[in-house]
């Protein structure tokens, strides 16, 4: 396995964000907490929740908050999750309604421990969304269910606007950046989705040690499965347990990739040094 090197830079003006407004955060907060759900911008740490919150809307994380897997990039607790909670598509249907969202997003912790890595409740909540919610786009940002294409369809079945399933990093740094996760993995799932005519959607840190190079081989790898959007940000260390940055990217070297992304034929790119995989992903639908 690659080796983690220790080395802290400062962060950069460009990547100052406000705090959010106490007024805004409080009405969103309260409807999450009512419900005993989860989010990914409070579980990792966000960096665009102040802005995503004062809209009033949220990536809802389902399955819980701990996860299986211990990703040297993430900031979400690992270990050993409690039971799903089946009330949770329904729980999770009523905040949609309640926060008046008209795109929502799904995300979920990985869940190797069942044994259809949550497809089932996965499934369950894209549906409630629609049932209860029917002019509510949805996207759901999978894990890679170690490559099984049986749970990914289960979702796939359910008709979510998008479905996007991220590479994080290049190929040569995966080992290092998530662990247990594989490049060709999860670029089997792309392809089977892209294959299922559901529009792919997948997204990259920068900032970890790749090059320029392996960023464009990457948007080739991407387009290759069928893939038609691409975010690219910038990796921020959540905590010293986590891996340093490396770099930070300029915002002109943002605009590049941009720039070459849409050349090289994605549909849609969005590419700043604040951009998460959710971020304005209502402007992918």
């Amino acid at each position: 396995m690659l080796q983690m090197e220790r080395r802290y830079l400062r962060k950069p003006a460009w990547l100052r964000t406000r705090l959010t407004d106490a007024y805004d955060y409080a009405v969103v907060k309260d409807v999450l907490d009512s419900g005993t759900l989860h989010t990914i911008c409070e579980s990792g740490r966000c960096p665009n929740k102040s802005e995503c919150w004062r809209a009033g809307t949220a990536t809802f994380m389902i399955l819980g908050d701990i996860c299986t897997r211990n990703c040297m990039f993430c900031a979400v607790a690992n270990g050993q999750p409690l039971p799903p909670d089946s009330g949770e598509p329904e729980k999770i249907a009523e905040a949609v309604i309640a926060m008046k969202i008209r795109h929502c997003v799904l995300t979920s912790v990985t869940r190797d421990d069942l044994p259809d890595g949550g497809a089932a409740l996965w499934a369950a909540t894209v549906r409630a969304v629609k049932t209860l919610s029917p002019s509510t786009t949805v996207e759901a940002l999978i894990p890679d269910f170690n490559g099984k294409t049986q749970p990914v369809q289960k979702i796939i079945d359910e008709k979510p606007e998008v479905i996007s399933h991220n590479l994080e990093t290049v190929k040569r740094l995966t080992p290092l950046v998530r662990i247990r996760a594989k490049y060709d993995t999860s670029i089997k799932v792309l392809t089977y989705i892209a294959q299922q005519k559901i529009k792919a959607k997948s997204g990259i840190m920068v900032g970890l040690g790749e090059t320029d190079d392996e960023v464009y081989e990457t948007m080739d790898d991407l387009l290759e499965t069928g893939c038609e959007i691409i975010t690219i940000g910038q990796y921020l260390q959540p905590s010293v347990n986590n891996l340093p940055v490396k770099r930070y990217v300029t915002p002109e070297d943002f605009d590049k990739y941009k720039r070459i992304g849409l050349e090289k034929g994605f549909w849609f790119v969005e590419s700043q040094p604040l951009v998460r995989s959710s971020y304005h992903a209502e402007k992918h639908v």
